[in-house]
């Protein structure tokens, strides 16, 4: 059965080469072509031999994401929803900054982490992404791009898609070193950041990977009773179970940790909850970033509202003047669908009733 080339990072290509009978300096003219010149078919690769063509055509295919949808904001995001050979759908986004442009990836069919917030989590997750399903992500928008004839590039990475990246754990640490590997995209490991709802024991593998690769953590409450509430992952991994996790990381990596944080609507917006995350981020602040994000409502989550700006402002004094370093969320998209996951669910709705019809 055929697998997605993009699934081999580039020490397995070579010996995955060697074993069947190719040279092993065939790896880097392959990844040039994939990578570089982003060629569409094994035919196009003309440097290589008939018979590594061949052997690659009978064991790899060449692309295996299909688009469905593209949605274009004003702003210009694009939203992408790809179809995957199984038939799932998924969702990519490209955002652009006054830094370059910035790709946010899905990791997951789906996801069954349940964040009582997320559009994300709507459907539960049907299966992982394969290693090569991710980077495809990234070289299908890098396609996109080619096709402006402007000579731009993705120059950034945040695995915060559909799904916990943590939940498909060597995926995407093959995903990581791939898109990092400068014989391919070569996007600096410091332009990535992956973001996890609190997987305690991979936090501990991760700071273990010697990658300098940015760590999020979506923590949303200050207190395990209202991140419970928001966050089901809370009872299986309480913050006396995730801060020791996050201490860890700091300590063996030195490097600084983005806290992700979504304001709702009278539920954890006050600035009582300001003061208690001051409280639990004290020791250490000197590494510590938090990201306030204002909500982008979901229909199925009509619970939650966006909090008022007062609101956001006060929380966001609290923090500064505590001497947490903080900043609120510029928005992407807030005209077409901005939620992550919300165009997925709707597709796939509307599939279901032309089924019905």
């Amino acid at each position: 059965m055929k697998s997605s080339i993009y699934s081999m990072t580039f020490e397995q290509l070579q010996t995955w080469l060697v074993e069947h009978g190719q040279k092993k300096f065939r790896a880097k003219q392959v990844w040039d072509w994939l990578y570089k010149k982003r060629v569409d078919t094994f035919e196009e690769m003309y440097n290589l031999n008939k018979d590594c063509q061949l052997v690659l055509e009978e064991n790899f295919h060449l692309g295996t994401l299909e688009q469905e949808i593209k949605q274009e904001s004003k702003d210009g995001t694009i939203k992408f929803l790809f179809k995957l050979s199984d038939g799932n759908l998924i969702e990519t986004v490209l955002m652009k900054f006054n830094y370059g442009y910035s790709v946010c990836v899905t990791t997951q069919v789906g996801c069954n982490i349940g964040c009582s917030f997320c559009a994300s989590g709507l459907l539960r997750k049907n299966r992982d992404l394969a290693a090569g399903e991710i980077v495809e992500q990234i070289v299908n928008v890098q396609k996109h791009l080619d096709t402006r004839g402007k000579e731009e590039r993705v120059s950034h990475i945040v695995v915060m898609g559909i799904g916990e990246p943590f939940d498909n754990y060597d995926n995407t640490m093959d995903f990581l070193r791939i898109v990092n590997n400068q014989q391919g995209l070569s996007i600096g490991a410091r332009h990535i950041t992956v973001s996890t709802s609190g997987l305690a024991k991979r936090i501990y593998d991760f700071a273990d990977e010697d990658l300098q690769v940015n760590l999020a953590l979506s923590l949303h409450a200050p207190n395990n009773e209202l991140r419970t509430q928001i966050m089901k992952i809370n009872k299986a991994f309480p913050l006396e179970k995730l801060m020791p996790a996050i201490d860890y990381y700091l300590e063996k990596t030195n490097r600084r940790i983005t806290f992700e944080y979504i304001l709702l609507k009278g539920v954890n917006d006050h600035k009582e909850e300001a003061k208690q995350l001051v409280s639990l981020l004290k020791d250490k602040r000197h590494l510590s970033y938090v990201n306030l994000i204002p909500y982008n409502p979901v229909d199925e989550h009509n619970q939650y509202d966006r909090s008022e700006k007062q609101a956001i402002l006060d929380f966001y004094q609290v923090l500064l003047e505590n001497g947490i370093k903080c900043g609120v969320r510029v928005e992407h998209g807030t005209d077409i669908d901005a939620a992550c996951g919300q165009l997925r669910s709707k597709q796939i709705k509307k599939d279901k009733e032309k089924q019905r019809a």
